[in-house]
């Protein structure tokens, strides 16, 4: 279910006509030869979240925000964004059920060159259709 979570997320950020207009990519790893800003996923974890009648899994999925700013203003907007469209996923998915969504924690970091990176870590319930 981890994979097929991933996929899903993916896909509804991508769907979405301000994020795709103001990132250059939204992918499943760093891009190689991307212009900021993107978004990528950063690493994913599952556990087990079964109880009698369902297989379930409990999927943590890290974003990562690329950027190029000197100040917060810019990324902020995005992240929120983001964070928003992510709230926004409809529960009934093909395959599975979304029984919960929590937002787990953001790191911001200035790095080289005025880029800036933001994480964004959910965690998803799942419960297999």
């Amino acid at each position: 279910m981890e994979e097929l979570m991933r996929a899903v997320l993916l896909d509804w950020l991508r769907t979405d006509p301000a994020l795709a207009t103001s990132l250059n990519a939204i992918c499943e790893e760093a891009p190689a030869r991307t212009s900021l800003p993107w978004l990528a996923i950063a690493t994913s974890a599952s556990s087990d979240w079964s109880c009698k009648s369902h297989t379930g899994r409990e999927v943590r999925i890290a974003l990562e925000l690329h950027t190029r700013a000197d100040t917060t203003d810019g990324s902020a907007s995005l992240a929120a964004a983001i964070e928003q469209r992510i709230r926004d996923l409809p529960h009934a998915q093909a395959g599975f059920a979304i029984a919960s969504q929590r937002f787990v924690r953001a790191r911001s970091e200035q790095r080289r060159e005025s880029r800036r990176a933001v994480l964004i870590e959910y965690a998803f319930r799942l419960l297999a259709s």
